[in-house]
């Protein structure tokens, strides 16, 4: 019985995430989306090359990943970025083997820095599926 409203809460919260695209900071000092190669594979998965803009200033401040979501805010792939790139802006890196959902025609790349998360601009993709 103690554990029914505990769920209900999680739950609840848990709906209530929806992505805004409208909402960033386009500061340098958030890594920004600048544009976004996506091509889907004869499998059916897709491959994402993003290029992404940030102020990266060293270990303690660099962009430091992008992902792909969905516009209910769900992760369909993560891209971890392992150092920073002082002198390479801005820079592309690529992730493949994401799946999409078949009703999706549309997500959402954002890029993350160590320091603010992911405040900066984001990028919806239009999926041309087949």
């Amino acid at each position: 019985m103690k554990i029914l409203p505990f769920l209900l809460l999680f739950t609840c919260s848990a709906s209530a995430t929806k992505f805004d695209v409208s909402t960033y900071s386009n500061s340098l000092e958030f890594a920004q989306v600048v544009d976004v190669m996506a091509t889907q594979k004869a499998n059916g998965h897709w491959c994402f090359a993003t290029s992404i803009r940030h102020n990266d200033e060293g270990w303690e401040h660099y962009a430091d990943g992008w992902e792909v979501i969905d516009f209910s805010g769900m992760s369909l792939g993560y891209r971890k970025l392992h150092h920073p790139h002082v002198n390479e802006q801005p820079f592309t890196r690529s992730l493949c083997d994401i799946e999409i959902p078949k009703e999706t025609n549309k997500v959402i790349v954002r890029a993350k820095c160590s320091k603010h998360g992911f405040d900066g601009k984001a990028m919806v993709v239009n999926l041309n599926k087949d």
